[in-house]
């Protein structure tokens, strides 16, 4: 099972802004900027990302339902858009540790708001660039055997249950790299990702799961 620590990440600027939802960085105020500027190093230094994955077969579809080998199902109509016609799912979670998001709530807690900001803004960032890193690898395996990759998705988006998080969790023993459930099935620490991607012969890349989402003409964080 690939445990992974060896992250170059490397924040700018640019990356807190957009973790804060800052589309365009350029029309950030001079003291925004300054501020994302001022926190770099010190979020960087709270950076301890990892990561573990695993690849399970797919053992059968039934209707929304996905069966895995050991008998593990996944249900819910994008889970089974997302995986429809893989032979294998491969299972990740991601996380940045803790030590970023419990600066920035300090920072709350101080009302010291703005510099709070950037650096939630940072460790936004930096989980989405652990989990990217870590969907290509699996993705570059994938291709090094021969299999194309589908969508990723990730439990609690629209169409799979975030209790089903309770499935992936029994597969990928993420406690091992510090993550944990709640009792909500949220993710302890929270700057931290999981998700699912469909490996296969026919498996096609080019959807994304923002295709399926209600709200997906109105979404600002949707992937174009």
């Amino acid at each position: 099972m690939p445990f992974v620590t060896d992250f170059q990440i490397s924040l700018e600027v640019a990356h807190v802004l957009r973790g804060q939802g800052i589309d365009d960085p350029q029309r950030a105020s001079s003291g925004i900027v300054a501020i994302a500027q001022g926190v770099l190093g010190e979020a960087q230094s709270l950076l301890a990302p990892a990561a573990m994955y695993v690849i399970v077969p797919v053992h059968d579809f039934q209707h929304q339902t996905v069966v895995l080998d050991g008998g593990a199902t996944f249900e819910g109509p994008l889970v089974a858009r997302a995986l429809a016609g893989a032979t294998e799912v491969a299972l990740a979670v991601c996380t940045i540790g803790p030590a970023l998001e419990e600066r920035s709530r300090a920072q709350f807690a101080a009302g010291d708001s703005l510099p709070a900001l950037a650096l939630d803004g940072a460790a936004n960032a930096a989980v989405g660039a652990v989990s990217m890193t870590v969907l290509t690898r699996i993705c570059d395996e994938a291709s090094a055997q021969g299999l194309a990759t589908g969508m990723r998705a990730s439990p609690g988006q629209e169409g799979w249950p975030i209790q089903q998080q309770r499935v992936l969790f029994s597969l990928v023993p993420a406690g091992e790299i510090g993550v944990r459930l709640t009792d909500t099935c949220l993710m302890l620490p929270r700057k931290s990702v999981s998700f699912a991607i469909g490996l296969g012969p026919q498996m096609r890349p080019d959807a994304v799961t923002c295709d399926f989402c209600s709200k997906r003409e109105r979404c600002r964080w949707r992937v174009r």
